[in-house]
């Protein structure tokens, strides 16, 4: 007996040891999952995985079809033929899509035919440029057609020099059919150039076939008004934010019965990702962040009674439900990710409470690879909060020895530190490389109550900056932290939050790696695109001098006012055609740690936007960031 018991061990120590760990090679060969929709007949679930090529510099598409109930999934050509096509209307006459259209003069040639090589772009108001595209006066119109060969399309918004569906993001889940074919409903931001630039106000239109007119439905509301859909009673049921000019503002379920509008979720402490209907159109499904997840629940729909709709959580764990899909009897089909695994798609019953798995995209890569310990760890912050903060440990981890650390800084500002997992930030590849992370849910993330995810507007420079410090001196206190190798990270915001820390963090960190970061708050707000974003979280423009909010932002929490406390190296990465937080930005970190004669460099990527999507530079930018981290973290091992 105890010869076998010493076998099975010799064993378990071999297959641990010939195990794997996450490399940039190997995360950026994952494949990626797309949900399509439930079949037409109700029996399958069907997808698309979108695999990378490094070769290609480009992710292929392949679409398949698993039954609900478990099994193997069948690759198919076309998912058109399994799925019900939503742009056709209910009686199956006419079809619904979306063109894009010149409207606006731009272009020197435009205005000069006769100088048709000039290349030059004339503007007389903002929104000239939006996420990583310049405005060439083309825009997105819906259009609607007979549903037969040869018909000719009606423009729905002609003329108009406004967005459907909207940009830079905006699909054909901006449009939908009325239940009795008679009316068309979009998304739309009616507002032009300006007035474009620095307002969040999105409506619902409804535009009436028989008429050609069309109504504001959503008139009264002043925030975005988006996802519109109907129950399967016919209840128009859309998101709505109610202030204008804030992008992250509290998102509820609002349904319009018998002419009433019912907000589902005001009196919930939280902020809707998404939501489905059930099919009795008695009950609606959602995902939200709460505790540093994204969890299910659901919500009763109380019709005209003065019942006030009450909000339960229905899933509990460690991980993400990244996306709704449908329903199979009485489960609810989603996707589900988390740090350790990309998202594959599950059902969960809603009468047992149990998980089923039903894709394995990636499941055979998992298995060969050691995966990371993730640890819940709540830190008091200085004003005597509680605050969330993920740790994620290297696999194998061993208690006894030091480990390099990095803090981990959030973008946003206002988007939730879940169980994400990116091709990009990705911790469990972090890990994987030797580091532990730090993942503070601080000041400004849902999923801790509207107050908490709205402190950190007009407060970029305030009580965050203690939030991130709190988080990770608290950890650093452990034995297995190595003091002496700590990093700090972040994108966007997370930049802002790196540049900052820059400043005032008074020697703890040996290292900054800032991607697409705000340097200078006030070039930031004379540069950017989306200008409601900064007039909210800045307060204002930087010229409003009796503004104490606003020079706030331009001055006490701007971080360019500390570069001469600069002391460590620094990696500024850059997006040359990210518009949200533009090069100059980069430039002016960079040329000042440059001519500081602090170690420093730049990585620049001339054609990506906020995010970088390309393959091989993908593969750049991960090789770049542990090169860094190699240089300015090991090089201190042991000393």
């Amino acid at each position: 007996m105890k010869k076998i018991v010493h076998i099975t061990l010799i064993i378990m120590s071999l297959n641990a040891i010939s195990q794997n760990t996450m490399s940039p090679e190997l995360l950026w060969k994952l494949g990626r999952i797309t949900t399509l929709g439930i079949s037409k007949d109700g029996k399958n679930v069907i997808y698309e995985v979108h695999i990378p090529s490094i070769e290609e510099n480009k992710l292929n598409s392949k679409y398949y079809s698993l039954p609900l109930n478990g099994g193997n999934p069948i690759n198919i050509e076309s998912p058109d033929d399994y799925l019900k096509n939503k742009n056709i209307s209910p009686d199956g006459k006419y079809i619904v899509y979306n063109e894009e259209v010149k409207i606006d003069k731009v272009h020197g040639k435009d205005f000069y035919p006769e100088l048709e090589k000039s290349n030059a772009q004339i503007y007389n108001g903002l929104d000239y440029r939006h996420w990583d595209k310049w405005n060439e006066g083309k825009f997105n119109h819906v259009f609607y057609k007979e549903n037969k060969e040869g018909s000719i399309g009606i423009d729905v918004l002609k003329g108009e020099n406004f967005d459907s569906p909207q940009k830079p993001f905006g699909g054909d889940e901006d449009y939908i059919w009325s239940p009795d074919s008679k009316s068309i409903l979009y998304v739309s931001k009616k507002k032009s150039g300006t007035a474009y630039a620095t307002s969040t106000n999105t409506d619902i239109y409804q535009y009436h076939l028989d008429t050609g007119k069309t109504i504001n439905i959503t008139e009264g509301n002043l925030g975005y008004d988006t996802n519109p859909t109907f129950s399967p009673t016919g209840n128009l049921t859309w998101l709505q934010m109610k202030r204008d000019g804030y992008e992250s503002d509290k998102k509820d379920i609002i349904v319009n019965h018998k002419g009433m509008n019912i907000n589902l979720t005001t009196n919930w402490d939280g902020t809707v990702e998404s939501f489905i209907w059930s099919t009795d159109g008695k009950k609606v499904y959602f995902n939200a962040a709460t505790d540093g997840t994204i969890q299910l629940f659901e919500v009763d729909f109380p019709g005209l009674n003065k019942k006030i709709p009450v909000v339960n959580q229905l899933t509990n764990g460690d991980f993400d439900i990244t996306g709704l899909v449908g329903f199979s009897g009485d489960a609810i089909i989603v996707t589900r990710s988390d740090i350790n695994h990309a998202s594959e798609i599950f059902s969960y019953n809603l009468k047992k409470k149990t998980w089923l798995q039903l894709s394995n995209v990636n499941t055979d890569t998992y298995k060969s690879l050691a995966l990371s310990k993730t640890e819940r760890r709540y830190v008091t912050t200085t004003d005597g909060k509680k605050m969330l903060v993920w740790v994620v440990f290297p696999p194998n981890f061993d208690a006894s020895k030091k480990y390099p650390t990095l803090l981990y800084c959030q973008g946003g500002p206002q988007s939730a530190l879940t169980q994400f997992y990116s091709f990009r930030w990705n911790f469990q590849l972090m890990a994987a490389n030797g580091y532990i992370v730090v993942a503070p849910n601080r000041r400004g993330m849902p999923g801790h109550g509207v107050a908490w995810n709205e402190q950190i507007s007009k407060d970029w420079g305030g009580q965050v900056m203690d939030d991130y410090l709190s988080a990770i001196d608290d950890v650093a206190k452990e034995k297995y932290v190595d003091k002496n190798r700590l990093g700090c990270i972040g994108a966007s915001y997370g930049g802002y939050s790196v540049f900052y820390l820059a400043g005032i963090h008074n020697n703890r960190f040996k290292t900054f790696i800032a991607h697409d970061g705000v340097f200078n708050t006030q070039s930031m707000f004379g540069t950017t695109e989306e200008v409601f974003f900064n007039n909210w979280d800045f307060g204002g423009a930087y010229w409003e001098k009796d503004n104490v909010v606003a020079q706030k932002a331009y001055t006490i929490f701007n971080p360019i006012n500390n570069v001469e406390k600069w002391n460590r190296p620094i990696l500024i990465i850059q997006g040359g055609n990210d518009f949200r937080v533009p090069i100059g930005q980069a430039q002016e970190a960079f040329q000042a740690a440059q001519l500081r004669g602090i170690k420093s460099r730049l990585l620049y990527f001339p054609e990506e936007n906020h995010w970088v999507l390309k393959p091989q530079n993908a593969l750049i930018w991960q090789k770049e960031f542990y090169k860094w981290l190699n240089e300015t973290l090991e090089t201190l091992k042991n000393n």
